[in-house]
């Protein structure tokens, strides 16, 4: 099961995770608009704000559970990534949001809110680091822009800018997947004990983050798949603040490679079919490129419904950062996810699921091509590619957000470089 820093799925999930073992007491919590803000100080620094390195949150439900980021940042099993900050001297702020599916701009506001909180807290005249984990890596990008472009906003006062498997150029949520849970949530939503659950997740993939993130988006069972008109304004929003902040050194790892090679799942395979009381031969398929037929839904007694695309390339397989839900099962993933929803409401589901698949695509989070783009997505990385200044891809496709001592030992590096 991975530790994963962002959990996106959360709470929605009906395995979700009930608690975690409880963080360290913060040193000093700041109560933001939007948020909070959890201060740890190095203990080289006796409990003074010298070098503030600013850790945003990312896309999940629910508010910032500080137990569980602690947990995935610290605990993981397999890189203390605040206590090698601490060990630099660096002090770690951890920043979380009252909702993680509020739109990317909202949530921008409350980390510039910490950004000011931080500069005038902090001794002396160190250079902050300011970042975050998947969608955090947007909030705070596109913070760190406005407060670089707005007269009316003081000098972030920020030499580095960081990303953690972010997607930059956009994320992928299967469109099989999300027609399946929205057809589940038509014809199951009221249901006393699997309804809040449906709603929950249909709810999550119909709010304003998901909806900016998504590459392709459907409201509905039976919608286009396409860029969400709040992405597309979300979008415009940050070409207007000229993409990315200018005046910091910009750095990215992604929790996939940058081989081209990809996960495995196979375009066009069965990835989780089932059949039983409430659903007949009801299939989910890896996404492939030209026409497709990607899902076939079918309730007991009714007319199949049939998911079609076209011009879309094979994502599902592309090197990148992976579903994961954490879960007694192991990491069920994005297709593991649905395949658990089919059990819950009565159905046998076929052996051999294939359990996840690709969420961001390793050339998004190092923001070095298009997603659209097939030949992209699987094409070597080069060194330079893309708007980072630098960036470190993983040694294999992994869970998204998943730290390792590879890509957090990276990061510390490069922070401490920057001075």
């Amino acid at each position: 099961m991975s530790n994963t820093v962002v959990d996106i799925w959360g709470p929605a999930s009906p395995q979700a995770r009930s608690s975690f073992p409880p963080a360290p007491d913060a040193h000093d919590e700041w109560p933001l608009e939007g948020g909070t803000a959890w201060v740890y100080h190095s203990p080289l620094n006796r409990r003074q704000l010298i070098r503030p390195v600013i850790l945003s949150d990312g896309f999940s439900g629910g508010s910032t559970n500080l137990d569980q980021l602690w947990h995935g940042l610290e605990e993981n099993g397999n890189y203390r990534f605040i206590s090698e900050l601490h060990a630099t001297g660096h002090d770690v702020i951890i920043l979380g949001y009252h909702d993680r599916t509020a739109s990317i701009t909202a949530n921008a506001d409350t980390a510039i809110e910490c950004i000011r909180r931080a500069v005038h807290e902090r001794v002396g005249n160190a250079k902050l680091a300011v970042g975050g984990f998947s969608m955090g890596g947007l909030i705070t990008r596109y913070a760190l822009a406005k407060m670089e472009n707005d007269p009316g906003l003081p000098d972030h006062e920020t030499a580095t800018y960081l990303s953690y498997d972010t997607p930059h150029q956009g994320a992928w949520f299967p469109v099989s997947l999300q027609a399946f849970t929205h057809y589940a949530t038509d014809k199951w939503g009221d249901v006393p004990t699997l309804g809040p659950v449906l709603r929950q997740l249909s709810g999550l993939l119909n709010s304003p983050a998901a909806k900016e993130m998504a590459r392709w988006h459907i409201g509905k069972v039976d919608a286009e798949p396409e860029q969400a008109p709040e992405r597309l304004a979300f979008l415009h929003k940050l070409d207007e603040l000229g993409g990315w902040p200018r005046n910091v050194r910009k750095i990215g790892v992604a929790n996939g490679v940058r081989t081209g090679t990809g996960n495995g799942a196979e375009a066009g395979a069965t990835a989780v079919r089932c059949d039983g009381e409430t659903l007949q031969d009801t299939w989910l398929k890896i996404q492939a490129k030209g026409d497709q037929i990607v899902a076939r839904l079918q309730t007991a007694g009714d007319e199949a419904t049939m998911v079609r695309t076209s011009g879309l390339p094979d994502i599902d397989g592309a090197p990148g950062g992976l579903f994961t839900m954490q879960s007694p099962a192991g990491d069920t993933g994005s297709f593991g996810l649905a395949a658990l929803l089919m059990s819950l409401i009565g159905n046998v589901v076929d052996p051999d699921v294939i359990t996840t698949s690709c969420f961001i695509p390793a050339i998004s989070a190092v923001a070095s091509g298009d997603i659209n783009d097939p030949q992209a997505l699987y094409r070597p990385i080069a060194a330079g590619d893309g708007a980072l200044d630098a960036f470190h891809c993983a040694g294999r496709n992994e869970g998204h957000t998943t730290m390792t001592e590879e890509l957090g030992a990276w990061i510390v590096n490069e922070i401490v470089a920057a001075g």
